[in-house]
């Protein structure tokens, strides 16, 4: 599903009446009667038959008086609280509030936060048309009054198009927003909407038809996905009758220093459990026989280690024979910083002709030589969280956190390679300027050892010839979902990555079968 920016919107609805003379009018009637059904099915959950609509003087506005109007049709007993003169209202906007006045509805002109209280405290449900695309900055004045006035009073709201205050081009959350119980969003999802902070305004998001046709929608040019079982679903590999272990490929692994064999054996296991035909882990050779122990599928081979017990520049030479019987390649979970490890990174990734997933100390070593990075000679995956992203580009942690889009898209563009950025709504941008927000996950799979769990899921996709974006995307999603499904059975405080691990097949399942 696209998602698009303020200017994205407001040209695609320009198009809509200039290319294929859709009025904007109806397009604001539409807005109107889809957030009327809205309120009608919330006001029967409570019980209730009082809506007051806090409207301002643009076209947001004016789909709050179009809901107006059918919800009095309706038999909703309705207050418009116009937070402006109605002098300022123009265009359609004014089209729509002229019938207000002559239906006789009920519209107040809001002077201060003492008149909306009093409106607040008696109605059942609010519906928050007060500010639409157009906020730049935080919100001041009037306007920021009644939003916290609105928050302050309890009530449900639905916000129509994005919750008043959120930024609809960032996730950023400057001033005060609404906090919505649902947000109706007009023909199209916007960043802010998707993305944290801002998303934690909206409540539950619902992406309305207005109208606008699929034709031009189609044609736009947009590059920002949001992620959907639907287009995971046609990118799963498929897996023939009479298919055998080699036909899923071999994803070789270079993982696991001392204190750290579970991230080994959290990726290793992870390719498995998306499909992946065999998967062999190259490790410190003093640490073979407890990953013997604890990986029961995955093969391992035992290579040369550092004093400290990681893996030594001088196992380049048994990791590339290691490779030739596999088809793609994970490096880094738990792999150490040893200099001398750092030395093998660098003369292994110089050489390697296969896709690869690169993370933690994997990308550790890579910041401190990126040009190795820019030189691969296969496609990759890189799945930095902020900090390991901060080391690789030369920023901060909270420069990264203030635009992940912008963090991800350079980064894939300077690298060549798709990146992860991973996080609340993990991005992956790759290299031609696509890019793509996923919604699954859930704040339990803030634990060790989650991400080595999705270094391993890309791989295993990797190694069944899925192409690095693809990899990227369904691992992404698939690993979301089964944390998703662990918070379901278990509750989110508590939850670890194993928890993950027996969840991605029936995950992988409920999106074939769309259960």
């Amino acid at each position: 599903m696209k998602i698009v920016t303020a200017e994205q919107m407001r040209e695609i609805d320009k198009r809509a009446a200039e290319e294929y003379d859709v009025p904007s009018l109806l397009l604001m009637e539409n807005a109107g009667l889809e957030t009327c059904r809205a309120a009608i099915s919330m006001l029967s959950d409570l019980l209730g038959n009082s809506v007051l609509i806090v409207a301002g003087k643009g076209n947001n506005g004016g789909d709050g008086f179009a809901a107006a109007r059918h919800l009095t049709d309706s038999g909703v007993a309705v207050t418009v609280a116009l937070a402006a003169d109605a002098d300022e209202v123009k265009g359609d906007a004014r089209a729509n509030l002229e019938i207000v006045f002559r239906m006789g509805i009920r519209c107040l002109q809001v002077a201060d936060a003492a008149d909306i209280r009093e409106l607040l405290a008696s109605c059942d449900l609010v519906i928050d048309a007060l500010l639409g695309t157009g906020v730049k900055g935080p919100v001041t004045g009037i306007a920021a009054d009644i939003i916290n006035a609105i928050n302050e009073s309890g009530n449900p709201v639905i916000s129509i198009d994005l919750p008043s205050g959120v930024s609809a081009d960032t996730g950023e959350r400057a001033g005060p927003c609404v906090h919505a119980t649902q947000t109706i969003t007009l023909a199209l999802p916007k960043i802010g909407l998707v993305t944290y902070p801002a998303a934690e305004h909206v409540g539950r998001l619902t992406v309305t038809d207005i109208g606008i046709p699929k034709a031009l929608i189609d044609k736009s040019d947009l590059k920002l996905d949001l992620l959907t079982d639907e287009m995971i679903r046609e990118r799963l590999p498929v897996r023939k009758a009479d298919a055998h272990k080699g036909a899923f490929g071999h994803l070789g692994v270079f993982a696991g220093s001392v204190g750290m064999t579970g991230a080994a054996s959290l990726t290793s296991e992870a390719a498995a459990r998306v499909g992946a035909g065999m998967v062999t882990l190259g490790c410190p050779w003093s640490l073979n026989d407890i990953l013997e122990v604890k990986l029961t599928e995955a093969m391992t081979v035992p290579l040369p280690e550092t004093a400290t017990r990681s893996i030594s520049r001088d196992a380049v030479d048994a990791a590339a024979s290691m490779l030739k019987r596999c088809n793609s390649v994970a490096i880094g979970p738990g792999l150490g910083r040893d200099p001398d490890t750092v030395r093998f990174v660098h003369a292994l990734l110089s050489t390697l002709d296969l896709p690869a997933v690169i993370d933690a100390d994997g990308l550790n070593a890579l910041a401190e030589k990126p040009e190795v990075l820019k030189n691969l000679k296969s496609p990759a995956v890189i799945t930095p969280h902020p900090g390991e992203m901060s080391r690789l580009i030369g920023t901060t942690s909270a420069a990264i956190q203030s635009d992940r889009l912008k963090a991800a898209a350079e980064a894939a563009a300077r690298f060549g390679t798709v990146v992860v950025l991973k996080g609340a709504r993990t991005v992956i941008a790759a290299p031609d300027g696509r890019a793509f927000i996923s919604p699954t996950g859930n704040p339990g799979m803030a634990s060790g050892g989650v991400g080595d769990v999705l270094t391993g899921a890309i791989g295993g996709f990797l190694a069944q010839g899925l192409s690095a974006l693809d990899a990227a995307i369904c691992g992404v999603y698939l690993h979301g979902l089964a944390g998703d499904l662990a918070a379901e059975d278990l509750a989110e405080a508590g939850l670890i990555a194993s928890d993950l691990l027996p969840r991605l097949p029936p995950a992988i399942r409920g999106l074939r079968t769309g259960d």
